[in-house]
């Protein structure tokens, strides 16, 4: 079983406080039935970094939740640890998994710019996907505030919403992908879903 280091959001509880890495325990859930291990990864950037070569981790999933400083997030510690992450995925070419936030700091680092959008909470969204050169609509979940409308390279749209809005991105020459919509928050888990994790990571699709 391959595993996979994933990030973790931060959570403010003022009324202790503390501030607290966590992460929804489906996605422990959807990994196991991907095949997957999860390294789960603490927001610090050098033990973070640590974790990653000390137990081998084949590939990174950016997981959703706050926002990015730069769009007024309140967690600059996950901005740093992804940040440093990133430079040791992609130096090593590993393969990685952006997740709403975690998709949005990959069009950050392309220099794209990030605008506040408007009408995509919701538990179902309709996009449209394309795939060797066909056009699929779908149903998605959405849960973001801020998006863009316009990709560039290294990063390559493949999904978009009906207002134009990039939903999936993929890097031109790493194992990078992205995605808005939250895999993990399915039940029971999509068979599409656990089909794009196997593939980000290279996981025999006959895995049960």
């Amino acid at each position: 079983m391959k595993t996979v280091a994933i990030t973790q959001r931060v959570a403010v509880v003022s009324d202790h406080g503390e501030r607290r890495d966590c992460l929804d325990q489906a996605w422990s859930q959807l990994l196991a039935a991907c095949g997957l291990r999860p390294l789960l990864l603490p927001n610090s950037p050098q033990l973070a970094l640590h974790l990653c070569r000390d137990f081998g981790a084949l590939g990174l999933i950016l997981t959703g939740g706050n926002d990015l400083v730069s769009c007024g997030g309140d967690a600059p510690e996950r901005d740093a640890t992804e940040h440093a992450l990133l430079d040791f995925t992609e130096s090593a070419r590993l393969p990685v998994l952006g997740v709403c936030r975690g998709m949005q700091l990959l069009q950050a680092r392309a220099g794209i710019a990030l605008v506040r959008v408007a009408g995509h909470v919701s538990p179902r969204q309709t996009i449209h996907i394309e795939s060797d050169g066909a056009r699929e609509t779908v149903t998605v979940n959405s849960y973001h505030h801020f998006g863009t409308r316009e990709s560039r390279a290294p990063l390559a749209s493949w999904a978009q919403a009906d207002d134009g809005v990039v939903k999936a991105v993929r890097h031109e020459s790493l194992p990078i992908t992205g995605i808005m919509w939250h895999p993990e928050r399915f039940q029971p888990f999509r068979a599409a879903d656990m089909a794009l994790l196997k593939q980000c990571f290279e996981v025999d699709p006959c895995v049960p």
